[in-house]
C-alpha cells in the first residue's frame, strides 16, 4: 500500500500565502513524477504543478510566477508555496505521485485538501 497525505490547506485572504505539503509513505520502489492538482467546484480537477525526480518543474499557466514546486526525494515529499493568491485559486488540492512498486507502477493521489481565498 501507498499512502499520499496533504496538509497545510486553509482560510487566506487574497494576496497572502500558503504553503501545502504532502508526504508519501508505504511499500514504494520508485518515485517519477510528483504534482499537485486542484478542483474547484463546479470544475473538472485541473493540474497546478509537477515536478519531476530530477527536478525539472512545469507549471499551469494560471501559477507561473505565484505557486512554486518543490521536492525532497529523501523524504518522499512534496511542497506547493503558493504566493499571492486570488479568490479562483480556491479549491480543493490533491497530490500526485506517479510511483512504481512491488510488480506494477501507476499514478496515486491524496485525500485533499482545501484551500479557499476570501476576504
Amino acid at each position: 500500500q501507498v499512502y499520499l497525505v496533504e496538509s497545510g490547506g486553509g482560510l487566506v485572504q487574497p494576496g497572502g500565502s500558503l504553503r501545502l505539503s504532502c508526504a508519501a509513505s508505504g511499500s514504494m520502489l520508485y518515485m517519477y513524477v510528483m504534482g499537485w492538482y486542484r478542483q474547484a467546484p463546479g470544475k473538472q480537477r485541473e493540474l497546478v504543478a509537477t515536478i519531476s525526480r530530477g527536478g525539472s518543474r512545469n507549471y499551469a499557466d494560471s501559477v507561473k510566477g505565484r505557486f512554486t514546486i518543490s521536492r525532497d526525494n529523501a523524504k518522499n515529499t512534496v511542497n506547493l508555496q503558493m504566493n499571492s493568491l486570488k479568490s479562483e485559486d480556491t479549491a480543493v488540492y490533491y497530490c500526485n505521485a506517479f510511483i512504481a512498486i512491488q510488480g506494477s507502477r501507476g499514478d496515486y493521489w491524496g485525500q485533499g485538501t482545501q484551500v479557499t481565498v476570501a476576504s
